[in-house]
């Protein structure tokens, strides 16, 4: 009775974080770990755990997996992974990354913390621990934010609120899952940028958008080579006046915000880079290469 009351109390403990101004995979991971007992950890055979279905990325980088496998040897898996009970076995609903380098490691088995979660909450947790802790690609974190969306039945705008990031961000990668299945692989897999993605994703025609994708990839063209294939001089002319005549360096802004995945204003000459919690930091550290 008293570990229901616990499972309870969680499932309550969630729905407030879920609702919260803020998305923040670490409070919700914490508040898991706080609400459970250290008997209520058990090792599970590795054998018995499936992926999570609302897991949304596809693919882990194997050095990063290696790192982590040769960690686990030396010191084991230090925090439990959560897991759902299904009808064989379980399904994992966060730490597939600690399952994989585990198996890579040589264990058999690995410490979890079984919950009874709903599949809204399976999908929520999946989403924000790779979008706060993992660098999805661009089609995947497009999908985790069309997904949140769809979940949690807020705005665009509300999303990007509560993830920290610039509303632009938000709606220019959810642009991105009109793009023909060719070209979101082409991005996926890193053929194309996402500043060439998001020039392509302005466009309605699908085969002049695979055929400029593909000439993307042959000739290496730039993002401002792309462009001037796009835009007729007359868009040129508009955008350019509405840089002109707005904030001087917005068109900056937004080039660092799709950089970098954040909020970002220029002002009074300096630059300002929102962050949501330090997971988040790091990934910005990251990717401006200054994670020492």
């Amino acid at each position: 009775m008293e570990t229901s009351n616990k499972r309870k109390a969680l499932g309550k403990g969630l729905e407030e974080l879920f609702s919260n101004e803020v998305l923040d995979y670490e409070s919700i991971e914490e508040k898991i770990l706080e609400e459970t007992n250290s008997e209520e950890v058990v090792e599970l055979n590795l054998n018995e755990l499936r992926p999570n279905p609302y897991q949304p990325r596809k693919k882990f980088d194997e050095k990063a997996l290696n790192e982590l496998a040769n960690s686990i040897k030396e010191n084991g898996v230090i925090q439990p992974i959560i897991v759902k009970k299904s009808i064989k076995g379980y399904e994992i609903i966060a730490g597939e990354r600690r399952v994989k380098a585990s198996r890579l490691a040589g264990r058999t088995t690995i410490p979890a913390i079984i919950r009874n979660f709903t599949d809204e909450e399976m999908m929520q947790i999946a989403v924000l621990e790779n979008l706060q802790r993992e660098n999805l690609n661009a089609i995947e974190e497009a999908s985790a934010y069309r997904n949140l969306i769809l979940s949690l039945g807020i705005t665009q705008d509300e999303l990007s609120k509560r993830l920290g990031k610039s509303r632009s961000h938000v709606t220019n990668m959810i642009g991105l899952l009109s793009l023909p299945n060719e070209v979101k692989n082409m991005i996926a897999e890193s053929q194309i940028s996402m500043g060439h993605a998001r020039v392509l994703s302005k466009l309605e025609n699908k085969d002049k958008i695979l055929e400029l994708a593909n000439k993307i990839a042959k000739e290496d063209l730039s993002v401002r080579d792309i462009e001037k294939l796009v835009l007729s001089p007359e868009v040129e002319k508009k955008v350019k006046q509405k840089h002109t005549h707005t904030n001087e360096y917005r068109y900056l802004e937004e080039d660092l915000e799709e950089k970098l995945g954040t909020k970002i204003k220029i002002s009074n000459k300096k630059v300002d880079i929102y962050f949501s919690n330090s997971a988040d930091l790091n990934r910005i550290l990251e990717i401006m290469n200054l994670n020492k």
